[in-house]
């Protein structure tokens, strides 16, 4: 037995162990669109996880990691979503903040930061997209100015995943004024900002579910220390474009997982109701598969991360289409009230934001066009 297979038998069994027993009434709970669920008891079962030494596996030993290799890494984000795991809770501290601290992080940073991601004492957002800016970081307006030892931010960020539950959120604010002729991102710095803080506001947004996993964040006269910017002072933009390079990595094969799951409920659903006798209906749904098995081969080979991100949001928007178009006029009406919803309707609805978040297609498609294709550079105002 190889090594990868040792690894992926071990995180199998003990995954098998611990969610038939004292967690098994976490299964499938959490996730886009169901973040509330049991989220105190997911935290509690990350927690022990990482007692048992299974968060940040992918993380170098020196920093409290397995070192696992790329093909570890696989199979452990594949075994955790065959055994139909709850939902991560510690996804952008461990997969986002993390990588980037390692990376590009102080010895100092590291050793504040990183072992209470790893045993997931605090929890992280991100603070990148504003009301004026969008998916457009070189035109964020949240500022931060130096006085004495620490920064002071003024500004908003919106659509910020989990801000509610997070003890601190990576910024990214501009803290040097642009000169005329530079660079639109120039300027801009990668801070490490508590949430817990007079001058800190976190708004819920409500969403199509019903639900409220996003949130606006107010920054008025919020402080951080001067040492809690990632990279020097101005070179945010590099480092933020690094830890949207994690973001897409080799975590999207267990949510691809996810996505077949979804896909084979719906081939069911399709063959009870009978909408596959619709010629239509059966073309959509092997376009379907055909498409997800596109994706695993791309994730594997290791495809540009703006290519996979707009291949996975829109394969993902055109399911939950399809969806409806199986469950026909009666997918339109909610299950009960006020407005509960079921599992294809929530598909449906929140499936509409995959090709905004981390990045949306019309910024994903001009970084392929630019970065890739070597195609002049869109004019900006």
């Amino acid at each position: 037995m190889s090594s990868v297979e040792e690894f992926r038998t071990e995180i199998r069994d003990w995954l098998r162990a611990r969610l038939d027993g004292e967690f098994a009434g976490l299964k499938g709970l959490g996730g886009p669109g169901r973040e509330h669920e049991a989220f105190a008891e997911r935290l509690a079962w990350e927690r022990h996880m990482a007692a048992h030494g299974w968060t940040c596996v992918g993380w170098p030993k020196e920093y409290g990691g397995r070192g696992a290799s790329l093909e570890e890494q696989i199979a452990f984000h594949e075994e955790y979503a065959l055994a139909d795991a709850p939902a991560r809770v510690n996804h952008i501290g461990e997969q986002l903040l993390g990588p980037t601290l390692i990376d590009h992080g102080t010895e100092e940073q590291k050793a504040r930061f990183l072992p209470a991601v790893r045993a997931v004492e605090e929890l992280w957002c991100q603070g990148y997209s504003e009301p004026e800016a969008g998916s457009d970081l070189a035109a964020v307006r949240t500022r931060a100015v130096r006085d004495g030892d620490e920064w002071v931010l003024h500004g908003q960020k919106t659509w910020t995943s989990l801000a509610h539950e997070s003890q601190w959120c990576f910024v990214i604010a501009r803290t040097e004024p642009r000169a005329p002729g530079a660079r639109p991102h120039a300027g801009l710095s990668y801070l490490l900002v508590p949430l817990d803080q007079p001058g800190v506001e976190i708004r819920p947004i409500v969403q199509l579910t019903g639900t409220s996993e996003f949130n606006e964040v107010f920054f008025d006269g919020a402080r951080t220390p001067v040492g809690h910017v990632v990279g020097a002072p101005g070179d945010g933009w590099r480092i933020a474009m690094a830890t949207l390079g994690y973001e897409r990595g080799v975590s999207t094969l267990g949510q691809q997982v996810g996505f077949r799951r979804e896909l084979e409920a719906l081939v069911e659903l399709a063959r009870t109701n009978g909408a596959a006798d619709d010629p239509l209906i059966r073309d959509r749904l092997v376009r379907a598969w055909a498409g997800l098995r596109t994706l695993r081969a791309n994730a594997l080979s290791g495809a540009e991360p703006s290519m996979a991100k707009l291949s996975w949001s829109h394969w993902h928007r055109d399911l939950g289409e399809l969806a409806m178009a199986i469950r026909g006029a009666a997918g339109t009406i909610a299950a009960g009230e006020p407005y509960e919803l079921d599992d294809w309707q929530r598909l449906f609805l929140f499936s509409r934001a995959d090709t905004i978040y981390a990045g949306s297609s019309e910024i994903q498609r001009n970084i392929i066009a630019e970065r890739v294709l070597g195609l002049p550079k869109e004019p900006r105002a």
